[in-house]
């Protein structure tokens, strides 16, 4: 173990830090949960029960065909063994995939000693695994075989029966289980594998939120047969969904078109951040209104934007919302918002 693993993402309070106390027009942009159907399932994603059998691409592709969407995209593969949520992003609602991904995990599974081990030496050896740990992918995995560092936040010795373990674990996205299982097997020198395994959170998608695919292949034949929308409603998500956990900025409305465009935020631009906002990370740009603007990397952190009237604040990378969605108050021709 090379230092304390810290909280979960979805477990961390977040507080809005104030630099110019503003209001958002009303006469632009719109609640994200009151969107009409059709921009609902052109920016929506959706927390699916992957059964067991089918891969994570099978379960994008049959989505794809049910909406008839020209894209859709998975947070996160899970082996065809392993159940469990799997996020569904929909056309534009892709360009978050990777910020899924990159959200913590949570899974339960069975662990299989291969000898007998005492509950005092099996929690010592997951105390050992709790915090940052090296991983090197297995030999039946889709990226290369290098050395990547990954945090386990917690495991949790949930029950056993003689050398089968039934545990939990939260950990940060990429990190694979089946390895940590055969690791913990060589920390006790007497070998483990996975033998069962089922993700219970990607991201902000937890199980007990997630529908099956009957669930909606039920919901789409009742609005194709009657319009009626709440059941589909109640399964697709507006994309902000996606991007609960990450580290948020608001826009004045002044600088949302700008950044539509590409332009990267000024300082200025600024009416609202979260304090967990660091330097180098992700961040999610959105409107007063909540509406995810774009995914970006912070030049500064929380506290540097507060303080700062220049500079630039974010580099713009993805941009989620239309363009024209807010009036173009800018000077065309300049890359940053001024």
């Amino acid at each position: 173990m090379i230092m304390e693993a810290a909280k979960p993402p979805w477990e961390i309070e977040r507080k809005i830090l104030v630099r110019v106390d503003a209001e958002p027009s009303p006469n632009y942009g719109e609640d994200p949960y009151q969107r009409p159907i059709e921009k609902l399932l052109n920016l929506g994603v959706l927390n699916i029960d992957k059964p067991r059998g089918p891969t994570s691409h099978e379960v994008a592709f049959t989505v794809r065909k049910l909406f008839g969407a020209e894209r859709a995209g998975h947070g996160g593969t899970l082996d065809p063994a392993v159940s469990g949520v799997l996020p569904i992003l929909l056309n534009d609602a892709t360009k978050c995939a990777g910020a899924v991904m990159k959200g913590g995990k949570e899974y339960v599974g069975v662990m299989r000693l291969h000898c007998d081990v005492s509950d005092e030496e099996l929690e010592k050896a997951f105390k050992f695994f709790t915090g940052e740990i090296y991983q090197v992918p297995p030999v039946r995995s889709s990226v290369s075989r290098i050395i990547r560092k990954r945090t386990i936040y917690r495991i949790e010795l949930l029950e056993r029966d003689g050398r089968n373990v039934l545990f939990k674990v939260a950990c940060s996205g990429g990190t694979y289980i089946r390895k940590l299982c055969y690791d913990v097997g060589l920390y006790l020198k007497c070998g483990a594998h996975m033998q069962e395994l089922r993700r219970t959170r990607a991201g902000p998608f937890s199980e007990e939120e997630s529908h099956t695919l009957i669930d909606l292949y039920g919901a789409v034949k009742n609005y194709r047969e009657t319009g009626d929308e709440r059941d589909l409603r109640a399964i697709v998500k507006p994309v902000e969904e996606a991007v609960k956990q990450v580290p948020k900025i608001y826009l004045l409305d002044t600088a949302v078109d700008a950044v539509c465009h590409g332009a990267n935020l000024a300082v200025s631009g600024v009416a609202k951040v979260e304090d967990v906002v660091k330097r180098g990370e992700m961040v999610a740009l959105m409107t007063l209104k909540g509406e995810l603007v774009a995914l970006g990397k912070s030049r500064m952190n929380a506290e540097e934007i507060l303080e700062r009237d220049r500079g630039i604040a974010v580099d713009t990378e993805r941009v989620i919302m239309p363009r024209g969605t807010y009036p173009p108050i800018w000077k065309g021709g300049k890359r940053n918002v001024k």
